[in-house]
């Protein structure tokens, strides 16, 4: 999927044409077409719900303005949410056309989910090898293996990501949603904090806090 992000190659011939020239068949060339369509529609859709999700929950943490979580009465959806996540999509998908031609251009960003699961190996390390937490030996152990594998897998794809962006689909575009996500979020909660210990004397870190078992 990650290759579909290279605007060079994909522009014209991708597995979907190729597919539609192999065929031979015109009803199955329209049934290809069709599904590479309604495939990259679904794509950006799931994209788009589970953004909502995060400035929905966010919200509640009292780092987005709560009023990212109001429901509509007539959808049950957080509206305003999906609106700001409407945005969100169509200006990226805008520059990805005007820049690249294809707004398949952003599955690059695919390395930002990549480094997340290489946080999740790590943070497994870590507890594998704290002791801040009771566990049997045999937990821990799965924990640290489990983690250090998953660390590994996930850095050797980023770096496959990074050094060979010209297979892999990498672009300034895609890599600029990456870094900005990260960026836009230590901003947003580090302003929210401030605003919230200033203005109520909640401290939203604590939000955060793991809670002692009892």
């Amino acid at each position: 999927m990650a290759a579909l992000s290279n605007s060079q190659l994909n522009g014209v011939i991708n597995y979907w044409t190729v597919a539609m020239a192999a065929s031979g068949n015109p009803i199955i060339k329209w049934i290809i077409a069709i599904g590479s369509v309604t495939w990259y529609l679904a794509l950006l859709a799931y994209g788009a719900i589970v953004a909502v999700r995060y400035w929905f929950a966010l919200a509640f943490d009292r780092v987005w303005p709560s009023l990212l979580t109001h429901l509509s009465p007539r959808f049950g959806s957080p509206i305003y949410a999906h609106l700001i996540d409407l945005a969100v999509t169509v200006t990226l998908i805008t520059l990805a056309g005007v820049f690249y031609g294809t707004f398949t251009a952003l599955y690059g960003a695919t390395m930002g989910a990549l480094m997340y699961f290489m946080a999740v190996g790590i943070g497994a390390v870590l507890i594998g090898v704290g002791k801040r937490l009771s566990m049997g030996r045999g937990l821990r152990a799965t924990l640290t293996v489990s983690g250090a594998l998953t660390t590994a897998v996930m850095a050797y794809l980023t770096y496959q990501f990074l050094a060979y962006p010209s297979i892999w689909g990498g672009n300034w575009l895609a890599y600029g949603v990456v870094a900005g996500a990260v960026v836009l979020g230590i901003v947003a909660y580090t302003v929210s904090r401030i605003v919230n210990i200033r203005r109520y004397g909640i401290d939203i870190a604590i939000t955060y806090t793991e809670i002692p078992p009892e």
